[in-house]
């Protein structure tokens, strides 16, 4: 998701490379620091979409970012987040992973089956490229245990220079202070903000604080959704600052992490790092070098994430709670995530008061 989100932000909404990538790269390093496993950072999907589809400036994704990092920051350090935790359970969580593994799926397929505007140069037919994207799906699920995702990204970026004629500018590309105004805030709010808060709290907060728990046990201690929701927010307080691209973490990045061997702290310290190099040492030309990425490997790696995301459905054991998860993750699809997200708890918690109800109403008694 990342790459995809940020050609489109530096191509068509005119963000500075190096302010897109040097949000991510900050946040990568400090979620190594805190949470000392693999936790991901991603852009946020449907503030970034909304964006490029309507064109933004750079100034309403700065006042959006600073609005989503001023949220979640509060949410974060009340507690306000670890306590609206407790009304979603299981299988709500499991329905919105559902939610975003289908989304990954979607994504994938318009890659190489509909490119879009700012890779068409270099994206292959899709009659190659449908079968290339699934040959990576294959070696990546097959051979996830021994870092073939390390390959084909490297492969990924060797293609990359050479398509792009190796001509690559040095050096950081400029940043700008926004030019900030109740205007801007008001559009970002309005527009960017109420669309996101669903997701980024379903997802980023409670979604990755239990994918964490799944994966790495009592390992994830530190992975709480209240200290997802710090990070994120202090994340997209210094982006918002330097007109950069919002982040966040995620439960789709965490299990692409995890099924691609990343196990440790050293994952999300070398993804820091590396963005944080890109950003310093080769913005300025980073708009060329990311549009010719080839598309076939960057939809393959998306898909097999998000099948390895809907695999986190296998342990739930009742029906219903199956049932659940894929109604959320139907309507979520679908609709969006918000719409998901109330049908489900609507159901959920009705179905836990009519259950209390009928065992707390005594049997009539016999004449």
């Amino acid at each position: 998701m990342l790459i995809p989100i940020a050609v489109a932000l530096i191509v068509k909404n005119g963000l500075s490379p190096t302010a897109v990538l040097l949000p991510a790269g900050l946040l990568y390093l400090g979620a190594a620091s805190v949470y000392r496993l693999p936790v991901p950072v991603q852009p946020l999907k449907a503030f970034g979409a909304i964006a490029i589809a309507q064109g933004l400036g750079s100034d309403e994704i700065a006042a959006g970012a600073l609005l989503m990092g001023a949220i979640f920051l509060v949410l974060g350090v009340t507690g306000l987040v670890d306590l609206a935790a407790r009304a979603f359970p299981k299988p709500l969580i499991r329905g919105i992973q559902l939610t975003v593994g289908l989304l990954f799926l979607k994504i994938a397929w318009g890659l190489v089956a509909d490119p879009p505007a700012s890779f068409t140069e270099n994206a292959l037919d899709p009659s190659w490229a449908i079968p290339l994207g699934a040959a990576v799906i294959a070696a990546a699920v097959l051979l996830r245990r021994r870092l073939v995702t390390l390959g084909l990204v490297g492969a990924g970026l060797m293609i990359a220079i050479v398509s792009s004629g190796g001509g690559i500018s040095f050096g950081p590309s400029a940043i700008d202070v926004p030019s900030l105004d109740g205007t801007a805030f008001w559009a970002a709010f309005t527009v960017l903000v109420i669309p996101q808060l669903p997701l980024s709290f379903a997802n980023s907060c409670l979604a990755t604080a239990d994918a964490a728990r799944t994966y790495f046990g009592d390992a994830a201690h530190r992975v709480v959704p209240g200290r997802l929701a710090t990070t994120l927010g202090l994340a997209n307080l210094g982006a918002g600052a330097i007109s950069g691209m919002p982040v966040c973490h995620g439960a789709g990045g965490l299990t692409a992490h995890v099924a691609f061997g990343a196990r440790t702290a050293r994952a999300p310290l070398a993804m820091g790092a590396a963005l944080v190099v890109l950003a310093l040492a080769v913005g300025a030309g980073l708009a060329t070098l990311l549009t010719a990425f080839p598309l076939p490997i960057l939809a393959g790696l998306l898909a097999t994430a998000g099948l390895l995301h809907i695999g986190l459905l296998r342990d739930l054991r009742r029906a219903r709670d199956f049932a659940l998860a894929g109604l959320v993750g139907a309507i979520g699809f679908e609709l969006n995530l918000m719409a998901a997200l109330a049908v489900g708890l609507a159901v959920w918690w009705g179905a836990v008061l009519i259950g209390r109800t009928r065992r707390v109403t005594p049997a009539p008694q016999g004449l």
